[in-house]
């Protein structure tokens, strides 16, 4: 599960390693959060088509996920390609992915936190049904919590222990050095990081948010492009669908 894909210089790394850590670790499928991809703020279909095609099986998305009018068509045509079940219901697309590949059927589930974020629905009233469909498809469930606060990733985990196989956090941009698994067999960490330039404020060049906290004045957002890493993890399961291993991603991009 490949963390928060953030603007050009996310999708530059991600072209140039992706295709190494698939050499490196034969992952059966590659989860990839791309709601930051067009310049920090949601994604455009060409940027869609560029992550499927270069190995990504499912995107993932956030509170941006509808920000670029050109991407509502892929989120209703694609089912690889997911945005927040919890957003409004009539929003395009779907927050569940059921997958082939070479162990059989995979699902994924995109689902937001309600915490300093805007979701329609809270995470905790619409998550049984979800897993519930999609464990009628696979035991291997893998879900991205798409949050601000650590207590409600954590809360949902502890919930679904047992029950999926991941709960991976997304959003902040920041990886959190508490992966494990829990006695259920549900592998988690808090936040899987951000594929992107970490000499920057969470993407943004350090200049422009200094200088907002400083004076209180918005000025328009500019991707920094140093220190850049691709960050996420590798999830192993066994045959039941239940995690055996969880290990952080962070390697140069």
């Amino acid at each position: 599960m490949i963390a928060d894909v953030f603007a050009g210089v996310g999708m530059r790394a991600i072209a140039r390693r992706l295709p190494e850590l698939i050499a490196e670790h034969a992952p059966d499928l590659i989860v990839v959060n791309a709601e930051n991809a067009a310049d920090g703020t949601g994604t455009s279909a060409r940027q869609a088509g560029e992550l499927l095609e270069g190995g990504a099986d499912v995107l993932t998305g956030g509170n941006h996920s509808l920000k670029r009018n050109d991407f509502h068509a892929v989120l209703r045509d694609d089912p690889r390609v997911l945005r927040p079940a919890n957003l409004a219901a009539r929003a395009p697309g779907r927050g569940l992915a059921i997958v082939d590949t070479v162990v059989g059927p995979v699902a994924v589930i995109n689902i937001m936190g309600s915490i300093f974020v805007e979701a329609a629905q809270g995470p905790f009233e619409i998550i049984d049904d979800l897993v519930a469909e999609a464990l009628r498809a696979t035991p291997f469930v893998f879900v991205d919590l798409h949050a601000e606060a650590t207590s409600e990733k954590v809360a949902l985990a502890r919930y679904l222990d047992g029950r999926v196989s991941a709960v991976c956090g997304t959003h902040t941009h920041v990886q959190t050095a508490d992966e494990r698994v829990f006695a259920g067999g549900t592998a988690y960490i808090s936040d899987l990081g951000m594929t992107g330039p970490h000499d920057s404020v969470i993407g943004v060049k350090t200049s422009i948010i200094v200088n907002r906290f400083l004076t209180g004045a918005s000025s328009r957002f500019e991707p920094a492009d140093n220190e850049v890493l691709v960050q996420g993890a590798l999830i192993t399961c066994d045959d039941t669908g239940r995690a055996t291993a969880i290990e952080r991603i962070s390697v140069p991009g």
